[in-house]
């Protein structure tokens, strides 16, 4: 599938392109999505100007003839860009892709995006497991490769790509 094709398709689509191929993603269950959200909405409240922050936007990541396009669970790109209502981010406005681990996405969301967001050049990866303690590990680009810069569980406070601080065990919570 080519890019064009891609934009041609329906907007809510819950679909990858991986090497112009279509992959399904399963919907999140409702701890995943109270978590992004909630994760979406304090990044909004603590970035800079220049930064803003989306869930389940999609993300050239590669756009030669076998393009990919992918959905992180949370995109930090630069409000420049947001700006021009792409109908997808470019991988080079995008700061942080973030990754929440879901049932069936392990692999996935621990090996191959990361690697795949690295060599596109994204400059952070934040991998949030939903597990007892919920956790976040944060991840730098360093010489073409994610090396961990910071990690934690309960209350947070992060460097990088701003300093952030979260509540990690508010994340699911309903209220």
């Amino acid at each position: 599938m080519t890019l064009d094709e891609w934009d041609a398709m329906p907007e809510d689509k819950n679909l990858e392109l991986v090497d112009g191929v279509l992959h399904v993603v399963a919907a999140a269950v409702p701890p995943h999505q109270k978590a992004q959200s909630r994760l979406v909405y304090w990044l909004d409240e603590q970035l800079p100007p220049s930064l803003v922050a989306y869930h389940d936007v999609d993300v050239t990541i590669d756009s030669s003839n076998r393009p990919t396009v992918r959905k992180p669970d949370i995109t930090v790109g630069t409000a420049e860009a947001a700006d021009s209502n792409p109908k997808r981010f470019d991988v080079k406005d995008v700061v942080l892709a973030v990754e929440i681990v879901s049932p069936g996405s392990e692999r996935v969301d621990r090996v191959t995006k990361p690697t795949q967001y690295a060599k596109a050049g994204i400059a952070n990866y934040w991998l949030v497991e939903l597990g007892t303690p919920i956790s976040l590990t944060a991840f730098e680009l360093v010489d073409g490769v994610y090396k961990l810069v910071e990690d934690g569980v309960g209350q947070v406070e992060l460097t990088r790509p701003a300093p952030l601080a979260f509540d990690l065990d508010a994340l699911t919570r309903r209220r």
